[in-house]
């Protein structure tokens, strides 16, 4: 084999193992921190209303969608209404793990203080959220083209997820308003192939054997998480209920 026809082969597979390589390493670690989302900027942003701040609470975040359990939005909105200071959020989820077992340490002399004696405060308000909508591939998008063997190809997907959110008065048991979101979930992945084929055809070309030549086949996929999509929604739902609810 002469040098002109190995130099371009040495070349291509060289490039064929870095491509490999860097498919291959393993990703840095990324060290943790607190969440600085655009829609968890937008609630801490919101203007503090003057006087007592109305009480509130939520006992459980359902689900109406199978395919999407509700996991921790129930702690993803109560965290959203603290953030947002607009809102005295009482607990209410989890009373019985936590208030009630240490008003009961109080009352049998267990603790110090006079916690036991003291009552909750009572809100004004509850909230009532449910996961209420999930469409699959509302929006899908997908093409390829072809190069003397070789193929670029990338698709795009959007689902919705939707949430619906009641403000339910406690004194009355009026439904005063209702609250709905929804947010895209988005996806794209983007392949690469047949670039043995490219490098054959343009050796060929060039009157040299394309016996060698390397193929490489690559793809890469990026999806918005589930979680952060919820995270989101339930951020923008409580910026709605802020901006509605009356005091």
């Amino acid at each position: 084999m002469n040098a002109a026809r190995t130099l371009p082969l040495c070349f291509i597979a060289l490039a064929a193992s870095a491509i490999l390589a860097g498919c291959a390493n393993t990703p840095a670690t990324e060290a943790p921190r607190v969440d600085s989302s655009a829609s968890t900027q937008k609630l801490k942003q919101l203007a503090r209303k003057p006087g007592e701040r109305v009480a509130v609470s939520i006992y459980e975040f359902r689900s109406s969608v199978g395919e999407i359990p509700a996991r921790g939005s129930t702690d993803m909105f109560t965290t959203a209404l603290v953030q947002s200071g607009q809102f005295r959020v009482v607990e209410r989820a989890r009373v019985n793990e936590g208030v009630i077992r240490e008003k009961q340490l109080n009352a049998s002399g267990l603790s110090s203080g006079t916690s036991a004696s003291e009552v909750l405060t009572g809100a004004k308000y509850i909230f009532e959220g449910a996961i209420t909508e999930a469409t699959a591939n509302e929006t899908q998008r997908s093409g390829a083209i072809r190069i003397a063997g070789a193929e670029f190809g990338g698709s795009t997907n959007k689902d919705v997820l939707g949430i619906d959110v009641r403000v339910v008065d406690v004194a009355t048991g009026d439904i005063v308003n209702v609250i709905t979101v929804r947010k895209s979930v988005s996806s794209d992945t983007t392949s690469f192939s047949g670039l043995g084929n490219l490098i054959g055809t343009v050796l060929s070309k060039k009157g040299k054997s394309p016996s060698y030549a390397p193929d490489v086949q690559l793809q890469q996929q990026r999806k918005e998480s589930l979680d952060v999509a919820l995270r989101a929604a339930i951020d923008q739902a409580v910026i709605e209920l802020a901006a509605r609810l009356p005091q």
